[in-house]
C-alpha cells in the first residue's frame, strides 16, 4: 500500500488504539511494522489468528503475556562474548517463564476442548529450555538481584556478611545507650566509605579513638569508626569483595549457559510479541464491537452496516456499502455536511483494516476485497509555497493515480472536478471516471455536479447514490441511499428558514427546466425508496410476529394433544375399574352356572362360557403408551417361544403357546381348547420356580453392565442431550441412587444443557458440580428421588 493512503485514511490512529493493549516491546515493534497486504493466504492467516484471540477473549480468558523488553540487544552482546548483568538475565528469565505459562495456558484450553484455528500449532514453535529456566529461577529474582541460592559460596559469604554486620551494629549500639551517648551529635549508625561509623561532636573525638572518615558541612560533627570495630569492618570489607567476585563469576556462568541458545531465545521473544499483538487485536475488536470479515479475491465488497471505527460507536450512523457485484463505480451526489466524505473514508479504512488481519466495524457476514492498492484524493492539497491552487492540487493527485491504478485497485475521490468552472469541471470529472473505468478499478467518488447524475444512469457498471436529508428538520441523516442521486435542497431550505416567497419564486424561475425535472424525479425516487424500505420493515415485523404466533400455536397444540391423551387414559382407567367389578360378578355367575350344571346334569358348553367371559374382558380399555418409554422397553422384552405359559388378556385365562401361525398370531391351548391369539393380547407368565424365588414386592436392581458415569465430552450438543435422556432412564431402571455426568468446561454450552435437563426431570432430587478434586465444574452429580 502506498504510504499516502495510510496517512489520508488515518490508519496510524487505528494502530495507536491497538498499541494501548500491548505489553511487550516486540509486540509494539510488530504492530509498528504492520501494513495491509494483498496476499490472500497471509491475510486469512492473520484473520484466523485474530479470530482465535477473540474466541479466547469471549470465554473470559486472556493469553498471559507479561510486560517484556526486547532481548535482541542482549543476544548481540552474548554473540560477541560479553557477559550479561543481573537485570538483563532477569529479562531473559521473564521470557522463559512467559513461554512456560503460555504453553500451560493452551494445554488447559485443549483440555477444555476449546476449538481454535491456528494458535495451537503456533504454540508448538516455542522452545521451553527447562534447564535454563530452572537455573535462572534459582539464581536471580525478577529485579535482577542474585539470590542466595545462586551458589553455595554466595550463600556462605552472605551469611558471613550478615553475621559481621550484626556484630558491628551490636557493638556500636552500645554507644547509643551508654554514658558516651552524650558525646554523639545524634543516636544513629551510618555508613561512610563503605564503613560503619557514628556521628561524634568534634570536641569529643578523642573519647572514641578509631578513624575519622568524614565530617559534616558545618564541621561540628565527625563521622568516626570506633577502634573496637575497625577489625570487624575490615573483615566485612573482605567478605563484600568476595561477594562481588562470586557475583561476577555467577553472572559469567549464567551468560555462558544461555549463550548457545540465542536463536531459540530470540524466536521465543518474537513469538511472545506476536501473541501479544493477537491479544491486542482481539481486545481492540471487542472494544469497538468489530466482527471478522470474509475476504473476496475478486474484490466483491459488501460491508453491512459499516461504521467508521474512529467515531464513537454509540453515535456513528452505519451504512451498507456494496461494490464489485452489479456495479464497479458509485457516484455520490448531494450537498456538503451530509456524510459523503466520511462514507468513502469508512470504506477505505475498513478495507485497510481487513487486509491487515483486523476485525472491522460492520455486521456479521460482511465481506472485504483484496486490493493491490488503494488510492485516494480526499481533502484540499492547496499549497501557497508550491503555488498550487485547489484545482491544481487535485489534478496532480488524479494524474498520479491514473498512472498507477490496475484492475485490482480501489479509487476514492472526494469532490471530483471541484475548484474550477462547473461545466468544465463536470466534463473533466466524467472523462476521469471513464479513464478509471477502462482500467476496471473500483471507484467511489463524491461530487456536487448535477451532470454526473445523468452519467451514473448512462454508464454501465455505474450507479448513483446520495446521502439522505430530512427536509422537516433541515438536518442530514447520514444514511447512504444507493440508486438515488442527491438533490439540491437549497431553495427548500431557504423557504423553510423564512426567505421571502417572492425571492424563492424568482429563483425557481431562473432555474432551468431540466434541473427542476431532475430534482422532481429525485424527490419522487426518494419517496418511493423510503416507502419501499418502510414496507420491507413492516413485512419483516409481520413475518417475525407470524413466526412467533406459529411457534406459540404449535406449542399449545402439542400441549392440547398431550392433555387429550391423558384425559382419555384417565377415562379408560375409570372404565376399567367398572369392568373389574363387573368381571368379578360375572365370574360368580359363571361359577354358579357350573354348580347348577352339575346339580341338574345340564350340558353347558365350555367354549360358550369362555366366549361370554371374553366379551366382558373386551370391555377393558388399554391406556395409550406410545409416549411411555419405560413401558415400551418392558414390552420389547416379551420374547414369546413355543411352550411358554401366557395369560390371554381378553379371556382372562392361562394358556400354553403351541406354535406361531403368522407374523403376529399364535396357536394357544386354553384348557381343552386351541385358539388363535394375537401377541398383543398375551403376557408371558414367569414359571413357578421363578415365582418362588422372587420377592413379593417390585424392586430395582443395578445392572452390572451399566456405568454410574456418563462422559459427554466431545459429543455434539444435540447428540449429547439424546444420550443423556436415554442414560437417565436406564439409571432409574437400574436403581442407581446417583450418577455423574462429565460434560467438561469448554464454552459452557454443554454444561448449561445438562443443567437445564436435570432441572426439568421430575425424578432428579438434586444435582450439583463435583468436588474440586473430582473434576469441579467439569462434571455434575445428580441424585434421584
Amino acid at each position: 500500500m502506498n504510504k499516502k493512503i495510510l496517512d489520508t485514511l488515518e490508519y496510524q490512529q487505528i494502530k495507536q488504539q491497538i498499541n494501548q493493549y500491548l505489553a511487550t516491546e516486540n509486540g509494539k515493534k510488530e504492530l509498528n511494522n504492520l501494513n495491509p497486504s494483498n496476499d490472500e493466504k497471509k491475510v486469512n492467516q492473520w484473520l484466523d489468528e485474530t479470530d482465535d484471540g477473540a474466541h479466547i477473549y469471549r470465554l473470559n480468558h486472556v493469553i498471559p503475556i507479561p510486560k517484556l523488553k526486547d532481548i535482541s540487544v542482549y543476544m548481540k552482546r552474548l554473540s560477541v562474548g560479553a557477559s550479561l548483568n543481573g537485570k538483563e538475565l532477569a529479562q531473559i528469565n521473564a521470557v522463559l517463564l512467559a513461554v512456560s505459562r503460555i504453553k500451560r495456558f493452551f494445554t488447559n484450553l485443549i483440555d477444555e476442548k476449546v476449538d481454535l484455528k491456528v494458535l495451537y500449532t503456533q504454540v508448538e514453535s516455542f522452545e521451553d529450555l527447562p534447564d535454563i529456566t530452572n537455573r535462572l529461577k534459582t539464581a536471580i529474582d525478577e529485579n535482577g538481584k542474585l539470590l542466595d541460592s545462586a551458589s553455595k559460596s554466595l550463600f556462605s559469604i552472605r551469611k558471613q556478611i550478615t553475621r559481621l554486620q550484626n556484630n558491628i551494629r551490636s557493638r556500636m549500639e552500645k554507644y547509643m545507650r551508654g554514658k558516651q551517648a552524650k558525646y554523639l551529635s545524634e543516636s544513629v549508625i551510618t555508613v561512610r566509605d563503605d564503613r560503619y561509623v557514628i556521628p561524634v561532636k568534634t570536641e569529643y573525638k578523642q573519647k572514641f579513638g578509631g578513624i575519622v572518615h568524614d565530617q559534616s558541612a558545618t564541621g561540628q560533627t565527625l563521622y568516626i569508626e570506633p577502634g573496637n570495630v575497625v577489625e570487624l569492618n575490615n573483615d566485612l570489607r573482605r567478605e563484600q569483595i568476595n561477594e562481588r567476585e562470586e557475583t561476577k563469576r555467577i553472572l559469567t556462568e549464567l551468560s555462558d549457559l544461555i549463550r548457545p541458545f540465542q536463536n531459540e531465545l530470540i524466536n521465543n521473544a518474537v513469538q511472545l510479541g506476536h501473541f501479544d499483538l493477537i491479544n491486542a487485536k482481539a481486545k481492540y475488536a471487542a472494544s469497538i464491537k468489530a466482527t471478522r470479515p470474509l475476504i473476496s479475491a475478486t474484490n466483491q465488497v459488501n460491508l453491512k452496516n459499516a461504521r467508521h471505527p474512529l467515531i464513537d460507536q454509540e453515535k456513528v450512523v452505519g451504512n451498507t456499502i456494496e461494490i464489485g457485484f452489479d456495479y464497479r463505480q458509485i457516484i455520490i451526489t448531494g450537498p456538503n455536511t451530509g456524510g459523503k466524505t466520511i462514507t468513502i473514508k469508512t470504506l477505505g479504512l475498513l478495507q485497510l483494516m481487513a487486509q491487515s488481519g483486523l476485525f472491522v466495524t460492520a455486521d456479521e457476514g460482511s465481506q472485504a476485497g483484496l486490493f493491490d492498492n488503494i488510492f485516494a484524493d480526499i481533502g484540499d492539497d492547496q499549497s501557497i509555497e508550491q503555488n498550487l491552487s485547489t484545482f491544481s492540487g487535485h489534478m496532480d493527485n488524479i494524474i498520479d493515480i491514473l498512472h498507477q491504478i490496475t484492475a485490482k485497485s480501489l479509487v476514492l475521490i472526494d469532490e471530483l472536478g471541484a475548484g474550477t468552472d462547473p461545466h468544465e469541471g463536470a466534463a473533466l470529472a466524467m472523462s476521469i471516471l471513464d479513464a478509471i473505468g477502462q482500467s476496471d478499478s473500483e471507484v467511489l467518488a463524491t461530487t456536487h455536479y448535477p451532470e454526473l447524475k445523468i452519467y451514473g444512469y448512462n454508464r454501465p457498471e455505474t450507479i448513483n447514490a446520495s446521502m439522505e436529508f430530512d427536509e422537516k428538520s433541515l438536518q442530514p441523516t447520514y444514511r447512504l441511499l444507493i440508486g438515488i442521486p442527491g438533490q439540491s435542497n437549497a431553495l427548500n431550505i431557504a423557504s423553510r428558514l423564512g426567505l421571502d416567497d417572492a425571492i424563492i419564486t424568482e429563483a425557481r424561475s431562473l432555474t432551468d427546466k431540466d434541473s427542476q425535472d431532475i430534482n422532481n424525479m429525485i424527490k419522487k425516487l426518494t419517496a418511493q425508496t423510503k416507502a419501499a424500505d418502510e414496507r420491507a420493515r413492516k413485512l419483516e415485523i409481520e413475518l417475525n410476529d407470524a413466526t412467533e404466533l406459529h411457534s406459540e400455536l404449535s406449542e399449545k397444540f402439542n400441549k392440547f394433544t398431550n392433555q387429550k391423551t391423558q384425559l382419555i387414559n384417565n377415562a379408560k382407567r375409570e372404565a376399567n375399574q367398572i369392568v373389574v367389578q363387573t368381571k368379578q360378578k360375572a365370574n360368580e355367575i359363571i361359577d354358579d352356572l357350573h354348580q347348577k350344571q352339575k346339580a341338574a346334569n345340564v350340558n353347558v358348553k365350555e367354549h360358550e362360557l369362555i366366549a361370554d367371559k371374553g366379551k366382558l374382558n373386551a370391555l377393558e380399555q388399554q391406556p395409550e403408551i406410545k409416549h411411555n418409554k419405560v413401558l415400551k422397553r418392558i414390552k420389547k422384552k416379551h420374547d414369546f417361544k413355543i411352550g411358554d405359559d401366557v395369560m390371554v388378556k381378553t379371556y382372562g385365562q392361562r394358556g400354553v403357546l403351541l406354535k406361531k401361525l403368522d407374523g403376529n398370531n399364535w396357536e394357544v391351548e386354553l384348557g381343552i381348547l386351541k385358539m388363535k391369539i394375537s401377541e398383543n393380547d398375551m403376557e408371558k407368565i414367569i414359571d413357578n420356580s421363578q415365582k418362588q424365588k422372587s420377592h413379593p414386592t417390585v424392586r430395582r436392581t443395578r445392572s452390572s453392565s451399566m456405568s454410574p458415569t456418563l462422559d459427554l465430552r466431545g459429543v455434539r450438543y444435540d447428540d449429547a442431550m439424546q444420550r443423556l435422556d436415554r442414560y437417565i432412564d436406564s439409571a432409574l431402571l437400574a436403581g442407581y441412587p446417583s450418577v455423574t455426568i462429565i460434560h467438561g468446561k469448554g464454552t459452557g454450552a454443554l454444561r448449561k444443557g445438562v443443567t437445564n435437563y436435570l432441572k426439568q426431570n421430575r425424578q432428579v432430587k438434586s444435582f450439583g458440580f463435583s468436588p474440586a478434586n473430582s473434576g469441579g465444574d467439569g462434571s455434575t452429580i445428580a441424585k434421584f428421588k
